[in-house]
């Protein structure tokens, strides 16, 4: 029960995303090595451990006075504010454990440095992003330093980084970036509007009045114009890197995958904008289902380098629909979302 407990506190369903982070930078620059990968993939799920437990103690008094979120531990009473902030602290150290391992074995010591970036723009935000508009910048820098720590780990200097592992950090960002100002946003719309917290969603707009969810015009062109980017720039590696101009059967199946990939965001995007009232649980659903495929297309880009890359982008999903049976019943509705 405790353990199940913590792993709701750790929003173990999506720890897989924020693992892979450093692992789709390693894999970018084609480092291959199973265990190695999975040390990495630690790091990165300690590291997400931290940064949401951590967010739970700050934003304790506000949670609170939701009943939406009454499932999360700290809110319902099941870990005390003592043992999250334990938690938190064990789960930053084990993390950086590995890393220094890692850094021990290869003599580079170099990727700490950008891990513990990543850890300053992460604790950042939690301090200070229902103070300030716009700080889920930092949410979106933290995961770029953290593909960032998993690409140099391979190298010896952040120079001998490709332009493949670097549109790699790029993409992250832009989809952490996506998940925060618009998923996570309207997820705690109903909370935030109503406790005066300072987000983006409610700067541009977005107001919950008699039960009704009014959303503007500019928050969804941001949130449809944040999606074109993200495939912009997924699509880039394909006209800068002469390996994957190659015309073959691979190089059509990818861009049709990452095609039909972006048509369903869109579809699933249209679908939570297009809410008339404010319904966490049926959010929830979008928002889920969102997560499950918007990591797929990083992996499937990377199959130019590695077919067996292409596999990865199963795992996200899978932890994500795992998790959720395990821990709340459900298939794509986390109730600690």
């Amino acid at each position: 029960m405790a353990i199940r407990e913590y792993l709701k506190l750790a929003r173990s369903f999506n720890a897989v995303l924020t693992g892979m982070s450093p692992v789709m930078g390693a894999i970018a620059m084609q480092q291959y090595d199973i265990f190695i990968l999975f040390l990495l993939f630690l790091v990165g799920f300690f590291g997400h451990t931290f940064g949401f437990v951590f967010n739970d103690i700050i934003d304790y008094k506000i949670d609170k006075t939701s009943k939406e979120i009454s499932d999360r531990p700290l809110i319902s009473g099941t870990i005390s504010l003592k043992k999250a902030w334990v938690f938190a602290i064990i789960s930053m150290s084990i993390a950086f454990l590995i890393a220094l391992y890692l850094a021990y074995d290869t003599q580079n010591y170099f990727p700490i440095v950008l891990l513990a970036i990543s850890a300053f723009f992460i604790t950042l935000y939690d301090l200070i992003s229902k103070k300030l508009i716009g700080m889920d910048i930092f949410v979106a820098m933290g995961v770029f330093f953290l593909v960032v720590y998993g690409a140099t780990t391979t190298v010896d200097s952040i120079y001998q980084i490709t332009l493949i592992a670097w549109i790699v950090c790029i993409l992250g960002s832009i989809q952490v970036l996506y998940m925060q100002l618009i998923a996570g946003s309207l997820k705690d719309i109903e909370n935030d509007y109503n406790s005066g917290a300072k987000t983006i969603a409610i700067k541009l707009g977005v107001r919950i009045i008699d039960g009704k969810l009014k959303i503007s015009s500019v928050y969804k062109a941001l949130a449809y114009g944040l999606q074109v980017v993200d495939l912009m720039v997924v699509f880039l590696p394909f006209f800068l890197i002469e390996g994957m101009r190659k015309l073959t059967t691979l190089y059509y199946i990818q861009w049709i995958s990452i095609i039909f990939i972006g048509v369903v965001m869109f579809y699933l995007s249209h679908k939570l904008l297009s809410m008339k009232h404010f319904e966490r649980m049926k959010a929830r659903k979008f928002i889920g289902s969102h997560y499950m495929i918007n990591f797929a297309i990083v992996p499937i880009m990377l199959m130019s380098l590695n077919l067996w890359a292409g596999l990865l982008m199963f795992f996200p999903g899978l932890g994500f629909i795992l998790s959720n049976i395990v821990l709340h019943g459900t298939i794509a509705q986390p109730k600690t979302m």
